[in-house]
């Protein structure tokens, strides 16, 4: 997929690799709309195509009490706000058919999660939106798998779809990530490799999902090196007290230091 059929989508004539970023989920529209700044203001310095990212709600959770959201509708409408404001594309995950026709009335690329990635109805309802399509690898699949759900976004009437890498289970607490994978879900789609949630350690006792933030350049690196299309990164201004994914993802004050590094690595890379 061209990326330049994301809408609002800017530098993409910079070589660089692409972007999508921002906080697990929306919590308020000051947080979102901070994040969102700052991220845009680093992306545009860099020439870094970005797409804003924010979960407007979380339906996969280990425990009943874990936070899911602020309600539906108004998360959505933070996410238009972001991308009006600012103008960048967003981007957002949908668990249920449902979802599929309420998000793609507000953000421009629909993500189906990993764990929902065989669900058939779920990635047609997706399709038929005529958004971009962004499917999550599954924790429990081969990278040579992830054609059928591409083919399924195809058969549907649409070629705007691309792949998540977001490692692969290793056990019952922990990812890892299989670098041979990119180039084989590049010959099927545009691929992304999700950085913060490749360093995940799911299925903790306590119930809380655990994390290695201290690897993210690691993986990030060698993401790039890899060749792989573009990057999906959580960041926030408070890893600590974020109400999902706190303990994987990027502090937003690193985030510069880490494109910064990765846009020379990607020189050296495109000049190879």
């Amino acid at each position: 997929m061209d990326i330049s059929l994301i809408p609002k989508i800017k530098h993409t004539e910079s070589n660089n690799f692409f972007l999508l970023a921002g906080p697990c989920a929306i919590e308020s529209e000051e947080m979102a709309m901070r994040i969102a700044e700052k991220i845009l203001t680093i992306t545009d310095k860099l020439e870094i195509p970005y797409v804003f990212k924010g979960s407007f709600k979380k339906a996969n959770r280990s425990r009943i009490d874990s936070f899911t959201g602020i309600g539906d509708e108004k998360a959505l409408k933070i996410l238009k706000k972001v991308s009006k404001t600012f103008n960048v594309p967003t981007v957002t995950d949908i668990h249920e058919v449902s979802d599929a026709y309420l998000a793609a009335q507000y953000v421009d690329v629909l993500q189906i999660p990993a764990f929902l990635v065989r669900q058939t109805d779920l990635v047609v309802a997706a399709a038929k939106t005529g958004k971009v399509v962004n499917l999550k690898k599954g924790q429990f699949m081969s990278a040579e798998s992830m054609q059928h759900a591409v083919q399924k976004v195809l058969d549907s009437g649409n070629n705007k779809v691309m792949i998540t890498d977001r490692g692969t289970m290793f056990g019952y607490q922990d990812m890892i990530v299989d670098f041979r994978g990119i180039p084989t879900m590049r010959q099927y789609a545009t691929t992304v490799l999700d950085v913060t949630h490749s360093l995940q350690q799911p299925n903790q006792s306590s119930g809380v999902t655990g994390g290695r933030p201290d690897m993210i350049e690691t993986i990030a690196r060698a993401g790039i090196v890899n060749n792989v299309d573009g990057l999906f990164i959580e960041t926030h201004f408070d890893p600590a007290n974020a109400k999902s994914d706190g303990a994987n993802m990027l502090h937003l004050d690193h985030l510069e230091s880490l494109l910064s590094n990765l846009v020379a690595i990607r020189k050296v890379v495109n000049g190879l």
